[in-house]
Formats: C-alpha cells, sequence, structure tokens
C-alpha cells in the first residue's frame, strides 16, 4: 500500500506532465478525420480540440481539494519484489480504484460521451463529465506505461533514494522526468508544442518500427475498448516486468544513476513513452471509428500508423 498518499501525490507524477503532453501531441499526430472530428466537442474550449495540452490535467486535478480523490487512479500498487518477483494481478487494485479501473470506468463513460456526439446531444464541449473522461483516459495510458507505476516496491520507486549528479532525488523522479529529460538534452518539454525530441521519436515509430526493444506492431496487440479492463492489466503487466528487467536489475546501491545506468535505460523509456502515444491515437481510433466500421475502415485522408500496424 502507498502511505503518505499527499506528500506523495505531488512526486508521483508518471511521466511529467510536460511529458504527458509530449505523449499527447505524438498521438495527435497519428489520430484518424472521425476522432479528431469529435474532439472539439468532447474538450473544453480551452484546449483548442487538441489532447496535447489536455493531457496533462489529470495531474492539476489531483492536486486540488476537489481532485484529491483520484491520485490512486494513477497507478497500481502490486505486491512485487522486483527484480526477484514481478507480476500485476487485477485484485491489487485498492478500495479507492486504481489506473486499470480507472481506464476500464473512464473509457465507458467516453463510449457514451460519443454517442451523445454522434446522436448531436453533445456539442462544443459543454459536458463537464465527458471533458474528464476523455481527458482521463488520455493521461492514463501514459501513465500505466511508467513501469513505477505499475510496481508497489518502494512505494512505486518514491521511498527509493538514489544519487543524480551530486543530489539525491527519489528513483520515482529519475523515471519520471530526469531520464527522459537527458534523453532529449532539456530540462522540460513545452507543453503548447511538440518538442523535436518527440518528432523525432514519432518519425522513428513511422520510418523505424523495428528499431526499439519491443516492434512497434505488438504495442497495440490489446487496444479494444470493448475489453478495457483487461487490456489496461496487459499494458500494467508490460511496464511492471520491466521493474525485474531493469529498473531494479540494474541498480547498484550508491552508483549514481546519471551515467551508465540512465543510458541503459534510455531505450526503454522512449519505447515506453512510444507505447503510451500509439497506444492512445489506436484506442482513441476505435472508439471514434464510425459505427458499423474498424478504425482502419474510417475515412481518412493520410495514412495513420496507428492503423496500419
Amino acid at each position: 500500500m502507498r502511505l503518505l498518499p499527499l506528500l506523495l501525490a505531488s512526486t508521483a507524477l508518471a511521466w511529467n506532465s510536460d511529458i504527458h503532453n509530449q505523449i499527447g501531441f505524438i498521438a495527435s499526430t497519428l489520430l484518424t478525420p472521425p476522432t479528431t472530428a469529435l474532439l472539439p466537442h468532447l474538450l473544453p474550449p480551452t484546449y483548442n480540440a487538441s489532447i496535447g495540452p489536455a493531457a496533462s490535467w489529470a495531474d492539476s486535478f489531483r492536486a486540488t481539494p476537489e481532485g484529491r480523490f483520484s491520485a490512486g487512479w494513477h497507478f497500481i500498487d502490486t505486491l512485487d519484489s522486483p527484480p526477484l518477483k514481478c507480476e500485476v494481478h487485477a485484485s491489487n487494485c485498492a478500495a479507492s480504484g486504481c489506473v486499470i479501473e480507472a481506464i476500464a470506468t473512464q473509457t465507458r463513460v467516453l463510449t457514451s460521451c460519443i454517442a451523445d456526439v454522434r446522436a448531436g446531444r453533445l456539442r462544443g464541449g459543454s459536458n463537464e463529465t465527458c471533458n474528464r473522461a476523455l481527458m482521463w483516459v488520455v493521461h492514463f495510458a501514459g501513465d500505466v506505461t511508467q513501469p513505477l507505476h505499475a510496481s508497489g516496491r518502494g512505494q512505486g520507486g518514491n521511498t527509493v533514494m538514489v544519487p543524480w549528479k551530486g543530489a539525491v532525488v527519489r528513483l520515482h523522479e529519475v523515471w519520471d522526468k530526469l531520464i527522459p529529460y537527458s534523453l532529449a538534452g532539456v530540462t522540460s518539454f513545452p507543453s503548447t508544442s511538440l518538442a523535436p525530441w518527440s518528432a523525432a521519436l514519432a518519425a522513428r515509430i513511422a520510418t523505424s518500427p523495428n528499431s526499439f526493444l519491443e516492434p512497434v506492431k505488438g504495442w497495440t496487440a490489446c487496444v479494444t475498448p470493448a475489453t478495457a479492463a483487461q487490456c489496461a492489466l496487459e499494458w500494467a503487466r508490460e511496464s511492471n516486468a520491466w521493474a525485474c528487467k531493469y529498473v531494479y536489475a540494474q541498480l547498484v546501491n550508491g552508483t549514481d544513476v546519471s551515467g551508465s545506468y540512465a543510458v541503459g535505460a534510455g531505450p526503454v523509456v522512449e519505447m515506453q513513452i512510444g507505447k503510451a502515444a500509439v497506444r492512445l491515437a489506436a484506442w482513441l481510433n476505435a472508439l471514434a471509428a464510425p459505427v458499423g466500421t474498424t478504425a482502419e475502415e474510417g475515412e481518412r485522408g493520410e495514412p495513420h500508423l496507428a492503423l496500419e500496424l
């Protein structure tokens, strides 16, 4: 069980909020026309029909008194002992909820909202419940790919302290932002546009899909909203496996993790961020596909990667 929730709420931001924005912007490049046509009616007008800037809303909301109830929805605390044992079960979900349950629940709400848009009952992003459902789905699709949001050891790495360039930081922070920032050579990402590093990642997904630790085609093995809970569980299990295969397996007590550890973690991080974007796009495209068609059959202009896998 994750303790000290109020203290840790501001530190367990998987990924960091600006990285969630980048996941949203990458996913935006993969959306079909039917999906993009729905966004003005599902998002608050302030986001200009873009899931990029909306992707970090869930972190901001949970930091408010009103949204505090949703803090546990961003992760699942497992009974694992990485690197010796990694496993995730639906029963690990806390009574207050978890990321697996949240993805399934908010996907069901979003499905109903899309039906309302199609029926002409919802226009202009005027329904707060629908706004939140989409923004939660967008955000949690990212959260579930961060290995330490699917591992219970050390409260998701929040109580595991490690050296980073002369400072002592939480292991969770290392994976949330420090390794991604190091990969990109930045101290933060923009929240309103696609960063060069993210654009390069999107291009690599499209042109070199077999250059990742796992081929891109396999990332969408389970992107069926009708089986949302099962898919989310599979995604969490994949992330959790990396806690055993790398996060803790390569961690040496007292060794600065900004060196070879971060370099070795780079391919894992870029793949997990890429997975989040590709799955999110495929998920939304499936929800938005015209009734009686699949996402692949939906009307489209230029080819969209998520539909061609």
